[in-house]
């Protein structure tokens, strides 16, 4: 079977909700993306023979077709490159990067970009549900789902809490890795470490036209004792906003290409694909599966988690990164090094790419082989991708 490679991956830096990159349609966030990538790789843009595009909340401005809506945005993209935009929740486009891996995998393409985008100021979470049903126009919970889960209300954050009480995890204790979510991300930026896979972008400020290059949500003043004075997102529970994941703006690609490709454009891989899993579990507890999709991806590419030498496991919960690190056994000091989503923020489609990115550099500043990144997702489903640095 053909070996899938990355050539790069980027993203921009992630914007506060209302934030520094709330004036910029997410259209033109991607397209700005995906130009820098193609740019940045030296591959020749009229080679790259689809573009697969993660996106959420796929109604406003990030309805009719984002991806392809920005390839036609593309200064360096011809029109006469496909895209296609998918949804697989907070996994989009990291499933758009097992996509695009199975693609060349299987030899019917060799060049294929792997992007996710989402604007959560412009399109706010969940607005094309409440939105529809505002207007009269149904509930998503069919006749059939309703038989088969009564009176159940799909929920990440009543998962979330699910999780917290199945493991036995304390308030304090989610408190404490949300603090060390923003200690990592706060020495990571101040070490120059995002340079390498921050696209800046050119924003308009009430100072004139500036760029931004750095993760807006970071609390660079946190501390332990603010972090756990922040009130409970419902009364009785243990989530806070700040054990939360940060609402975010962002966009984010990779280039995935065959080794013919390699050969033929002249471009020199950062790391190969080595295993691709999904799986899906409870749909009601939702945020658990990665545990479980890591089991099954560990034992597929026949390596045990002390093999790997990097994991991003997305924050969406502190609960959920802490329940994969118990079920797991992994190395906590492995996990999220540069931290992760409740410092730096999940911009939902845009998330999966926008963690490879941070995990290959990463890999790729330590002079490390294997990172494994995993994420949960809507629905109860989880995927799970091992690479291996070149």
């Amino acid at each position: 079977m053909p070996t899938a490679y990355i050539v790069d991956a980027v993203r921009t830096a992630g914007g506060r909700r209302g934030g520094r990159l709330a004036g910029v349609h997410p259209v033109d966030l991607a397209a700005h993306t995906l130009d820098a990538l193609v740019t940045r790789t030296g591959v020749d843009p009229s080679a790259v023979e689809d573009v697969i595009m993660g996106c959420v909340s796929q109604g406003g401005q990030q309805a009719g077709q984002v991806g392809r809506n920005a390839v036609l945005a593309s200064k360096v993209l011809p029109q006469s490159t496909p895209a296609v935009t998918i949804d697989r929740q907070c996994g989009s486009s990291q499933q758009a990067i097992q996509f695009a891996a199975q693609a060349v995998m299987s030899g019917t393409q060799d060049v294929v970009i792997a992007a996710g985008v989402e604007s959560m100021s412009r399109v706010p979470m969940g607005s094309t549900a409440i939105f529809h049903m505002k207007e009269g126009l149904g509930n998503y919970k069919s006749p059939g789902l309703e038989e088969k889960f009564p009176g159940i209300t799909w929920s990440q954050f009543m998962g979330a809490e699910m999780i917290v009480k199945k493991h036995g995890f304390t308030k304090d204790q989610l408190d404490q890795f949300a603090f060390a979510s923003h200690l990592k991300a706060i020495a990571a930026t101040q070490a120059g470490a995002f340079a390498d896979e921050i696209v800046p972008i050119e924003i308009d400020t009430p100072d004139g036209k500036a760029w931004h290059t750095q993760d807006e949500g970071i609390r660079f003043d946190a501390t332990l004792e603010t972090i756990a004075g922040v009130k409970l997102l419902a009364e009785g529970g243990t989530l806070t906003a700040a054990s939360s994941s940060q609402i975010c703006d962002g966009a984010s690609a990779a280039l995935v290409v065959s080794e013919a490709a390699l050969r033929r454009y002249n471009l020199t891989p950062l790391a190969r694909v080595h295993t691709l899993t999904v799986t899906a579990g409870d749909p009601v507890i939702m945020l658990e599966e990665p545990l479980f999709a890591t089991d099954k991806a560990l034992a597929r590419a026949g390596l045990k988690i002390g093999d790997i030498d990097l994991y991003e496991v997305n924050e969406a919960f502190a609960p959920v990164p802490m329940a994969w690190l118990k079920h797991t056994g992994a190395d906590p000091d492995k996990l999220n090094v540069n931290g992760g989503a409740i410092a730096l923020g999940h911009p939902l489609g845009a998330s999966g790419t926008k963690l490879m990115a941070t995990l290959l550099h990463a890999l790729k500043a330590r002079g490390k082989k294997y990172g494994l990144q995993t994420m949960c997702e809507g629905g109860g489903v989880a995927n799970v991708t091992i690479v291996e640095m070149i």
